[in-house]
């Protein structure tokens, strides 16, 4: 019988785990169990800092609901989240970059017309998105579905407001026929992630910018096509070289383009000045099945 000690625990560890079903799992907590040991033993870890670490990760899951993923918070912040992006985003260079998800996106959102103002009349100057979604080939994505989701004039996301009815500076628009697709609605601030849990609490122990830059966030999940989840990044914005959770890509910011009082790119006439932001969206095709 083997009994535990310093030399032996990790191969013991290794050992127990390598039978977890299926292959992958065993694969997973394997490499888990054999880089946590060498971590433990690098940093020469102690008591106290173990259980601070478990408190840290209690507080983390207390903390996260079906609004706020602290959880994804800690892993944008870390950086984990853009190299899962990253390693599983090797497509055509082609095709738009994808960057992090985030941890504010809300599921089912509504479903929109081409142009509508997802801002509802919130304050703020107002923004158009405009472009088309293709292929690698330049051929048109009809009626791909667009799920956009921001924060508004003072950096605040739906999902961070208790008690909001309905959507918030979200919706989901659908490509025309020749791909093309407009949304409207107002331009967002770059903010703080939220500094009230546990990841705001370790990030004031550094000198890390806690700050992001101005963006939008895209969503498109179209049948045949590989799954892009990205930001446009406004040009020019504060943070753009030190966003907290590592998101900006140099393909992704554009200018937001002020224009006069006048015709929109909706069609309809506009009394005030508005932005106006364009960019032509590109899927990767998925292998067809045999």
């Amino acid at each position: 019988m083997a009994f535990v000690n310093e030399d032996n625990l990790t191969d013991l560890a290794l050992h127990r785990w390598a039978t977890a079903r299926p292959d992958r799992l065993a694969e997973l907590m394997t490499a888990l169990v054999r880089h946590l040991h060498a971590f433990a033993r690098e940093v020469e870890l102690t008591e106290a800092e173990w259980a601070a670490a478990m408190d840290w990760l209690a507080a983390t899951g207390r903390m996260s609901d079906d609004k706020r993923q602290e959880f994804i918070l800690a892993s944008d912040v870390l950086g984990l989240s853009t190299l899962v992006v990253q390693l599983n985003n090797r497509f055509s260079a082609k095709a738009t970059p994808a960057t992090v998800l985030g941890p504010f996106h809300i599921d089912g959102s509504p479903t929109v017309d081409f142009g509508h103002d997802m801002s509802d009349d919130l304050p703020g100057t107002p923004l158009f998105v405009t472009g088309t979604v293709t292929d690698t080939e330049g051929d048109p994505v009809p009626g791909a579905v667009l799920d956009v989701w921001q924060a508004d004039a003072e950096g605040t996301y739906e999902a961070q407001l208790p008690d909001v009815d309905e959507a918030r500076l979200r919706a989901k628009y659908r490509t025309r026929d020749d791909g093309t697709y407009c949304v409207r609605t107002i331009a967002p601030l770059g903010y703080s992630i939220p500094m009230d849990g546990p990841v705001g609490d370790l990030l004031r122990r550094t000198d890390i910018s806690h700050y992001r830059p101005a963006h939008i966030h895209f969503l498109i999940d179209e049948p045949g096509y590989a799954r892009l989840i990205t930001h446009l990044f406004q040009e020019g914005s504060d943070y753009l070289d030190t966003d907290v959770v590592f998101g900006t890509k140099d393909a992704l910011v554009v200018p937001f383009v002020r224009r006069d009082p006048g015709p929109a790119p909706d069609g309809r006439q506009l009394d005030e000045p508005y932005l106006h932001a364009e960019y032509d969206f590109v899927l990767d095709r998925l292998p067809e099945r045999s």
